[in-house]
């Protein structure tokens, strides 16, 4: 993806958001199971500084993926230690998901009623949405995959049956690995997709997200018609 210099200045405030948004979720399930640990580590917070890490923050600023520090857990702490962890592990998948929602959905209204102002200040507006609809949406899909260290991994994890559990816990050394790989191999592939032209596999589902609640215009602005 190529952005201008607008592009990254209005990206840069929707990544800290949205890794903050995704981090104080986790902190705060977890500490409402049972868990302090967070709450005395300060991630209890909405302030940015506390959860973001400066690699992973640019990465997602100026590439694919991106990162925050992970959250400080003992599942032991844990009301129900099972069932805790999937919660705890979708709090912060979740609110991506619900951000990327509410936002694809009023842009789309905004839109279809003509509401925003119809000079440089409704394009802006408009690209600022558009970047929460699709980082947003790019953290709850990434975030999703069944691969350590992703949380999608902790909740395949729990819902296995004891024994195929360990054995999938034992390719969390092999995690980052996969992921790199996945990453590398997902950007030498491009294909037309739902009418539009630039889509690699990891795109598709968040085609499908926008396409079905920001609708094909806004999809179109991202993915090109």
């Amino acid at each position: 993806m190529d952005f201008n210099i607008t592009e990254l200045l209005l990206r840069a405030p929707v990544v800290l958001f949205s890794l903050t948004i995704h981090e104080f979720m986790h902190a705060w399930t977890a500490w409402k199971c049972g868990d302090d640990t967070a709450l005395r580590a300060g991630r209890l917070t909405f302030n940015p500084l506390a959860h973001l890490d400066p690699l992973g923050t640019l990465c997602l600023i100026f590439g694919p993926i991106g990162w925050a520090k992970p959250v400080p857990v003992n599942p032991y702490n844990y009301n129900n230690p099972r069932r805790d962890d999937i919660l705890v592990s979708g709090a912060g998948i979740a609110a991506n998901f619900v951000v990327a929602v509410v936002v694809a959905l009023l842009a789309r209204f905004l839109l279809a009623f003509g509401l925003l102002p119809a000079d440089r200040t409704g394009d802006v507006i408009l690209m600022l949405m558009t970047q929460a609809v699709i980082i947003n949406f790019a953290l709850f899909t990434f975030n999703l995959l069944p691969i350590p260290p992703l949380d999608g991994s902790h909740i395949l994890r729990e819902l296995l049956p004891g024994e195929t559990a360990m054995r999938f816990g034992e390719i969390g050394r092999y995690g980052m690995f996969l992921l790199l790989a996945i990453v590398l191999l997902n950007r030498q592939i491009d294909f037309p997709f739902m009418g539009y032209a630039h889509v690699s596999p990891l795109e598709v589902p968040l085609v499908l997200m926008m396409h079905v609640f920001a609708g094909p215009g806004i999809t179109g602005l991202f993915f090109g018609t």
